[in-house]
């Protein structure tokens, strides 16, 4: 029996911090809603124009559902190991859901006070969730008739992950919330773009439509998230750009960085170096986004900035490249070829990192 009590995190997680904004602050967002009606919930499709994952899958009540099914399994036999990795490791990232929208809950001024609120900021959250339970719904569902991956492995990963919960340390503060979902949105967008990228090369254009649907909803999100970002830098560029050098001092981890198998406590980091290998998610990446948004947001122009400001704006404004030079460094000094490690997921076959 394995040692570690049930909904625990896999590892200590940071010490925790929450606060309260001060009342002008929270005032901010309160002020915005009528902004956030016209401009973020116009990012949301009404549910009858959008896809849903019977879209994408065989069709049950058909008297061809069996040879569909066949079908998707001889292109899934096509496909080699590692890439359903990190495929798995999107889909449980993607399932758990509740989390996530929890975690925007605990943000003071624009959080679902009673769970049904009609302000535009709950509005927002709960549709947003609602659109992004779509995208584990459809990759679990396909994982489930490819027959290529150890599904009773992967729930259990799944329930433990929603047990432990994340600590993205956004400490109740809109302004770091906003800035990690900002960050994240993008994140998962490149990573759902690249395994749609991979999957074409492997023959499988079904399974390349279905990751490459999922990124462009996620690339929906996240224009959403840095407009909101965006329009705080307008009110608050103050306030904004020392929240942004907050998060990226803090480094922004992924929403599964506390995944576990009930095996394996570096779960996270094997997946993650799988991907850092194909090129589904890496350090590159992470450098470009953070660029990005420093551009996306005219960090670089910003004026009239505190002392504290100022230091925050050149902090942020730097580090991108200093990022890419310490990566340029550590793959200079990696040489020696890395361990394979099994994956409970594939049924405990081993895939290098």
């Amino acid at each position: 029996m394995n040692p570690k009590k049930p909904f625990y995190p896999p590892r200590e997680v940071h010490v925790q911090v929450t606060h309260s904004m001060p009342p002008q602050k929270i005032e901010i967002f309160k002020s915005l809603e009528g902004w956030a009606k016209d401009n973020i919930l116009v990012h949301l499709k009404p549910v009858e124009k959008c896809w849903q994952p019977q879209d994408f899958l065989p069709e049950p009540s058909s008297d061809g559902f069996h040879e569909e099914v066949k079908e998707l399994r001889e292109r899934a036999k096509e496909i080699p190991d590692d890439y359903f990795v990190c495929l798995v490791g999107d889909m449980i990232t993607e399932e758990a859901l509740p989390t996530y929208q929890t975690m925007l809950n605990t943000l003071d001024g624009v959080r679902d006070e009673t769970g049904a609120s009609p302000t535009s900021w709950a509005i927002w959250t709960r549709a947003w969730t609602a659109e992004e339970n779509r995208h584990g719904d459809l990759l679990n569902k396909y994982l489930y008739l490819c027959g290529r991956v150890d599904m009773r492995q992967i729930e259990k990963t799944i329930q433990y992950l929603i047990g432990s919960g994340m600590d993205p340390r956004t400490e109740n503060s809109p302004y770091l919330g906003f800035v990690y979902t900002s960050f994240q949105e993008r994140a998962t967008f490149i990573s759902h773009g690249n395994t749609a990228r991979r999957a074409k090369e492997h023959g499988d254009m079904k399974l390349a439509q279905i990751c490459g649907t999922i990124a462009a909803d996620e690339k929906r999100h996240e224009m959403a998230y840095t407009k909101i970002v965006e329009k705080l830098f307008e009110i608050d560029p103050d306030g904004t750009v020392i929240a942004f050098e907050d998060m990226m001092k803090k480094k922004i981890s992924m929403p599964a960085h506390l995944m576990y198998d009930g095996r394996d406590d570096n779960l996270f980091e094997h997946f993650s170096a799988v991907a850092q290998r194909l090129g589904v998610y890496t350090a590159k990446d992470y450098a470009d986004i953070l660029e990005f948004l420093v551009q996306r947001w005219g960090v670089e122009h910003l004026t009239g900035l505190s002392g504290e400001g100022r230091r925050a704006q050149e902090f942020v404004c730097n580090l991108a490249p200093r990022i890419r030079r310490l990566e340029e460094r550590a793959q200079g000094r990696a040489k020696k070829r890395e361990p394979d490690v099994a994956f409970s997921w594939i049924f405990d076959r081993k895939v290098q990192l």
